[in-house]
């Protein structure tokens, strides 16, 4: 499916681009050709920075300055982009060349990260800075809310290795245990294996890094609970 057919994207985004060209051009990834999406990305990346940047420092009005920074890190840093294309179905309305294509760049974490921030530079072009920063604090709303200054904003994987080398055991293994459904739909399944102390967790999501954190979770909700 490639961008003249994106109005379940612009519904699920809650913009509806005027400018279809413009919309074609934050879509096409540079192996399809030029005008491509790279320029756009550059300017969707400070968009959204600067969007976070606002959104912190007007939600958390005692914090310091490094507290925001690591925050804002937290929101624009590529997993969470990647989390918000896979709700958008961003990979579908992605356009490649064929080689690009046909090794799966329409699930790569960077691409579609990256495409993301295209599209909000696009729209910040076409309607201006305050109806980009609506389209983003929607979209990362449920992320932004979940926010917590005083715990760890380290992902599960970090968490799981830092717990096991501050006790001197070995470092987990992940193995790929099952991949089901379509290409554009596919849900991984991952175990986490543990050698000291015994343990094996599993955890499933929309790619194998997202499957990887589940059963990393997992696996450190026991540990925690076990002493």
């Amino acid at each position: 499916m490639g961008s003249d057919n994106a109005a379940a994207l612009e519904a699920a985004m809650g913009y509806c681009f005027t400018d279809r060209a413009l919309l074609r051009m934050a879509l096409t990834h540079r192996s399809f050709g030029v005008p491509h999406n790279e320029r756009l990305e550059f300017l969707g990346d400070s968009v959204l920075n600067c969007v976070m940047a606002a959104a912190l420092f007007a939600r958390f009005t005692e914090l310091p300055e490094g507290d925001l920074s690591r925050l804002r890190a937290h929101l624009v840093k590529q997993d969470a982009l990647h989390q918000v294309a896979l709700d958008l179905h961003l990979g579908n309305h992605l356009r490649f060349g064929d080689g690009e294509r046909q090794s799966g760049g329409k699930t790569r974490p960077s691409i579609l990260a990256d495409a993301l921030e295209a599209l909000f530079g696009a729209i910040y072009l076409e309607a201006g800075f305050e109806c980009a920063g609506r389209v983003i604090r929607r979209l990362f709303a449920t992320q932004f809310d979940a926010l917590a200054p005083g715990q760890s904003l380290k992902d599960a994987k970090t968490r799981l290795q830092e717990w096991l080398q501050g006790r001197h055991f070995p470092l987990p293994c992940y193995q790929l245990l099952e991949t089901r459904g379509a290409a554009h739909k596919q849900v991984f399944h991952i175990a986490c294996r543990l050698e000291k102390p015994d343990l094996e967790t599993e955890g499933e999501g929309n790619s194998r890094r997202l499957a990887e954190q589940a059963a990393a979770t997992r696996a450190l909700e026991i540990l925690e609970h076990s002493t």
